[in-house]
């Protein structure tokens, strides 16, 4: 199950990745080429070149958990911007409307206080 926080530090590898890569190999991206730290409890996203399948990979107590969708129609929405930042830096609202299939360009959020 797929809980997200307000406080969560979520960041969007911004090339596409190859899909077959599990919990070392997302690691040593995050590590090697995004530089953060994999252990510090924040959510790191992946998504393929055809946009159809995305990744969540975040430390907690205990180990690594993995967090995998494939869309079976439709692609995923990237940010503005995707493929011209090194990370970018998400919130809880944005990850979920992307995995939900809501529109980020079409939508904004209304200011609050």
């Amino acid at each position: 199950m797929l809980s997200l926080r307000n406080t969560d530090h979520i960041y969007l590898y911004s090339k596409f990745t190859d899909m077959r890569k599990g919990f070392n190999g997302l690691s040593n991206i995050v590590i090697s080429l995004m530089e953060l730290d994999v252990t510090n409890g924040d959510i790191f996203v992946f998504i393929n070149r055809s946009k159809d399948k995305l990744k969540l990979l975040r430390f907690e107590k205990g180990g690594f958990s993995l967090y995998y969708k494939r869309l079976e129609k439709g692609r995923f929405e990237l940010p503005k911007g995707f493929d011209k930042q090194k990370n970018i830096s998400l919130s809880s609202t944005e990850i979920m409307m992307i995995i939900e299939g809501v529109s980020l360009e079409k939508r904004g959020q209304k200011v609050r206080f």
